[in-house]
């Protein structure tokens, strides 16, 4: 379980270097602290995270909004690109761009990266700060950090996650990623109050979606968080009104079942699985960490081989005629798509691919580029 601690001192230190200027902006409606609205604080992190973060800004400045977001919790600023720019989560810089105070966005601290008393005292004084802004409910989505129970025992009316699945079902950290790679029809998404177990808490409100076989991970991460929002904002006034909490249904935790964090090693293809179970890997693990495969080019000529990593970026099961090969591990080309023999007789349509350190390429210009030479699967 991942311990954190919490810190104002460092995020103001970190935060105020993406801040240009106090813009006249900080006092317009959404943020105000002199209105009587309830005060809400959302805790996000992705780009996925600062699209609900928009959906709560733009409710809110409504006339006749019945919240404020009061504060923000957010990763810390870290190194994005190859040069290892330090730059603020993608909620934080959402906010920013917002004219959101800089000094109303908290960052975690992992605690390894201070020693245990600096812990303690950092802890004690955010969580005094936090009270301090009184916040009456807090909105999670992707934050991406474990909660304390000292923290969730702040918010009068508790706390809230949107969720990407229909819970019980994949709770934890790659409830997107674990469904597509299970080939699921249905998923959805779930508001659910958040409890010290993970995503175990009472569920207030789902909405469920089919899934189209060709979708990748980041789209249907998306499309469910889009969908969430509007959950959200439809179930907040039962919220504060205290109706939701009474009419939310505990899990079956007979029906649980755990997403994991995914991990680089599981990015590797094995051929000798069916075509199908493939295809939603690929789609499962598009983005990061991705899939890749070992194959190999043969020079017909002189019959020099070389080995190398191929990474596999759009897929889909091949359906057509079994295409006439001289060997079981020979790769052929076929209507602009790779054609990689699987296991059970079934075969992969590959579409487009990935050299290391180059650029992503469709199925014909990879194919154009062996010049001749033969590729076999590993």
């Amino acid at each position: 379980m991942m311990v954190l601690i919490w810190s104002s001192a460092m995020m103001l230190r970190r935060f105020c270097c993406f801040s240009t200027s106090a813009s006249s902006s900080l006092a317009s409606a959404p943020f105000s602290s002199l209105n009587k609205k309830r005060r809400l604080v959302f805790l996000g992190s992705p780009q996925v995270s600062a699209s609900v973060l928009d959906a709560l800004f733009s409710a809110s400045s409504a006339p006749d909004s019945l919240f404020e977001v009061a504060a923000i919790v957010t990763q810390p600023p870290s190194g994005r690109d190859r040069g290892r720019k330090i730059t603020p989560s993608p909620v934080a810089q959402h906010a920013l761009d917002k004219g959101f105070p800089s000094d109303l966005i908290f960052t975690p601290v992992k605690a390894g990266e201070v020693n245990w008393g600096q812990m303690i005292t950092i802890q004690e004084s955010f969580l005094e700060n936090f009270k301090s802004l009184e916040p009456e409910l807090c909105v999670t989505a992707a934050y991406g950090n474990i909660l304390p129970s000292k923290f969730l025992k702040i918010p009068s009316l508790g706390t809230v996650n949107i969720h990407p699945s229909l819970l019980p079902l994949y709770r934890g950290a790659a409830p997107v990623q674990r469904a597509l790679e299970d080939g699921v029809k249905e998923t959805g998404v779930s508001l659910a109050f958040t409890v010290r177990q993970l995503d175990a808490g009472p569920v207030i409100s789902c909405q469920r979606i089919d899934v189209d076989d060709q979708i990748k991970a980041a789209e249907l991460l998306e499309l469910l968080f889009a969908q969430g929002s509007e959950l959200l904002l439809r179930e907040l006034p039962f919220i504060f009104d205290g109706s939701a909490k009474r009419k939310a249904e505990e899990q079956d935790e007979s029906k649980a079942t755990l997403a994991p964090k995914i991990t680089p090693k599981e990015s590797w293809l094995s051929f000798d699985q069916e075509a199908i179970t493939l295809h939603n890997k690929v789609r499962a693990f598009a983005g990061w960490p991705g899939t890749r495969a070992k194959v190999m080019i043969v020079d017909p000529q002189n019959g020099q081989s070389n080995t190398t990593e191929l990474k596999i970026i759009t897929t889909r099961v091949y359906n057509g005629a079994k295409a006439q090969s001289g060997d079981a591990d020979d790769v052929v080309f076929n209507k602009g798509s790779l054609i990689f023999p699987c296991g059970r007789q079934t075969a992969l349509e590959v579409l487009e691919v990935q050299l290391p350190g180059k650029k992503v390429v469709n199925a014909s210009a990879f194919w154009n580029g062996l010049r001749g030479q033969k590729l076999k699967r590993i």
